[in-house]
């Protein structure tokens, strides 16, 4: 298994990217974790003749399930502006608003199983690629790094010290702050976006690779 972060755009719908992944790819895994907000959402609750729709300024609190080429089978969970959870199987119509970062475990496939390849030597799968852009004397910079030390995930250093760095920083992330983390050169924020996956489970497969 290999995890692969993926980023939805402003207007995405939320279930239809996933499919439409799986299938291009054909690739077969489930939702490792998930951070990001929606503007409306669409879900099956139990029991109920169609699906539910909200709009609004929603917070997507969990997204679980499976992904293949036949399909997905997802549940989702949110948060209304007065904190109240909603969630039901994901349908379509579910809409990013700002953004979203999904960060997906995928199965190897026979391509990349470690088998051997033409007679070769056998491959080892490749190792997602960590790195967090950290600013002097920022104690987020600081809280990130202790974080990525202590799961014990390999990841490279960018030190920003200079308007240059952290201009060439911004234009990777699109975001201002610091610190900025990437995993296969997606952006997936800072501290709090590291926090929240960690939170999830979402980073055990990154360690110790």
């Amino acid at each position: 298994m290999h995890a692969v972060p993926l980023r939805l755009a402003p207007g995405s719908d939320l279930r239809r990217t996933l499919e439409e992944f799986a299938r291009e790819r054909a690739a077969s895994g489930f939702v490792m974790g998930v951070v990001g907000d929606l503007s409306r959402a669409a879900f099956q609750c139990p029991g109920q003749a169609g699906p539910t729709l909200m709009d609004g300024d929603l917070e997507i609190i969990t997204l679980n399930g499976t992904l293949s080429p036949e399909g997905v089978h997802l549940h989702l969970s949110l948060s209304d502006g007065a904190c109240q959870v909603w969630g039901g199987h994901l349908e379509h119509g579910s809409l990013v608003r700002k953004g979203a970062d999904v960060l997906l475990g995928l199965f190897a496939s026979e391509a990349d199983d470690g088998s051997t390849p033409s007679g070769g030597a056998a491959r080892a799968p490749r190792a997602p690629v960590v790195e967090i852009a950290v600013g002097p004397r920022c104690p987020f910079s600081a809280r990130a790094q202790r974080l990525l030390r202590t799961l014990g995930i390999p990841h490279q250093v960018i030190e920003v010290h200079t308007p240059e760095d952290r201009a060439e920083v911004e234009q990777r992330s699109g975001r201002p702050t610091l610190p900025q983390v990437f995993i296969d050169g997606e952006a997936i924020g800072g501290y709090d976006a590291l926090a929240e996956l960690h939170g999830r489970g979402a980073l055990d497969a990154l360690r110790a690779y």
